[in-house]
């Protein structure tokens, strides 16, 4: 074992091999739970408590949208190295760590009453969560499993989803009830002394650390004898980023996290464009979440038998067909398609985003190839919200932004047939 690795054991390792369950889906679900504490680190999350915050703070939406620029942008930074930290130390000690900062820095933000201090914690909580704490999650995944990657990752999808459709009804109707400062440090404490213990209990390093193969097979009767990272194989980093998949998929992620970080920003304002109340704005989230977690399961079922390319193909046509339809909205069935249509796009998304890295790249320095995947989608949900600001602020109307935006979607969607994916024999 090389200098500075860590090994991560269960007490009995070996027993592990005699679960009615692999192990694997214990930590698949530790990684689930772990993403929806990403939860006030996300523009969707954050936008629970904006307008209350504002209001209290007495800000205004410009000074308000810049401040959510910096912090993004400076927030994004925190993807690059967690990846190496993972690798090396292993997802129980990370994961629990940065659980445990995240819960201070929420807490710390329901306090706050300067907007010195609101850049400062939106900032951390951005970096925290939607960088470093996605970075873990979908990383833990991908160390667990290898030819049942695809379908784990179309569980972790579900559940995940699952978890955000709890998750935002209940800090939402705390906010209505009780203010946002009240919300915010219930959140916090829930990050700190739940999700926190959950992970040190519960998270473990790789199958081999604790005796298993990956996928699930037993590999020793008595103890483990787990492997440094420098020992499992895949591509390195720098080799990743060499081939064309990788920006292909990982641009087509991110142009997916701006659309979709923008829209969710602006709109109750999108609708209203086209004439409609904010009861319809909240018809349409709830069909796109429900549609959004039917495309986390069909996306699941279809990567065992269409190619991550045909996948990420439709998945970009239909987000395509639905940002060039937007402007012409005009009924309440309208909405319903083009609801359903993003949320369906957003499932395939998100399942294929979860699982190609894996697969593609192997499981060595899984950790740093998705935290540069990773910090693409970051940067772009900073610039989401502001491109349909200004199409707003020059034309008069998001038309023009949701037009453009189809044209870079479809040329996605015709690259992802043209490039070759990587398929390692060193991935499993």
């Amino acid at each position: 074992m090389t200098s500075g690795a860590v090994t991560e054991s269960l007490p009995r390792p070996a027993g592990l091999g005699r679960w009615p369950l692999y192990y694997g889906w214990v930590n698949l679900g530790v990684a689930a739970a772990a993403m929806v504490g990403t939860l006030p680190g996300r523009t969707q999350g954050l936008g629970l408590v904006t307008e209350p915050l504002l209001q209290d703070m007495g800000l205004g939406r410009v000074a308000f949208a810049q401040v959510n620029l910096v912090a993004t942008l400076v927030g994004s930074l925190f993807c690059l190295g967690i990846g190496r930290l993972v690798d090396r130390l292993g997802s129980r000690l990370v994961l629990t760590v940065l659980a445990a900062a995240l819960g201070v820095v929420v807490l710390g933000m329901s306090r706050v009453t300067g907007l010195v201090g609101l850049v400062l914690f939106v900032t951390l909580t951005r970096g925290l969560g939607q960088s470093a704490l996605s970075v873990v999650s979908l990383t833990m995944v991908g160390k667990w499993f290898a030819k049942r990657l695809d379908v784990a990752m179309g569980v972790y999808a579900v559940v995940m989803s699952v978890g955000f459709m709890i998750a935002f009804p209940v800090v939402g109707g705390v906010v209505q009830s009780q203010g946002w400062r009240s919300a915010w440090a219930g959140v916090g404490m829930a990050l700190l002394a739940g999700l926190a213990p959950f992970a040190w209990l519960f998270a473990r390093r790789t199958p081999e650390a604790v005796g298993l193969s990956i996928d699930g097979e037993t590999v020793a009767a008595e103890g483990p004898a787990p492997p440094d990272a420098a020992e499992l194989t895949g591509a390195t980093p720098g080799e990743a980023l060499r081939t064309p998949a990788f920006w292909v998929f990982a641009l087509s992620a991110a142009v997916y996290g701006l659309v979709a970080s923008g829209i969710a920003l602006f709109n109750e304002s999108v609708l209203a464009e086209q004439g409609f109340d904010a009861g319809t704005y909240y018809k349409s989230l709830v069909i796109t979440a429900l549609l959004a977690l039917l495309g986390n399961f069909g996306g699941g079922l279809l990567s065992r038998l269409w190619s991550p390319r045909r996948l990420l193909m439709i998945a970009m046509a239909l987000l395509a067909g639905a940002l060039a339809g937007l402007p012409f909205v005009t009924r309440e069935i309208h909405v319903v398609l083009y609801a359903a249509v993003m949320g369906i796009a957003g499932g395939f998304v998100m399942v294929l985003f979860f699982s190609f890295w894996g697969q593609a790249y192997g499981r060595a320095h899984l950790g740093r190839i998705q935290g540069l995947a990773q910090i693409l989608t970051v940067l772009a949900s900073a610039v989401g919200p502001l491109v349909l600001a200004q199409s707003m602020a020059l034309t008069g109307s998001y038309a023009i932004a949701f037009f453009a935006l189809a044209v870079v979607v479809a040329v996605l969607g015709l690259l992802a047939a043209l490039v070759p994916v990587p398929r390692l024999a060193s991935a499993y």
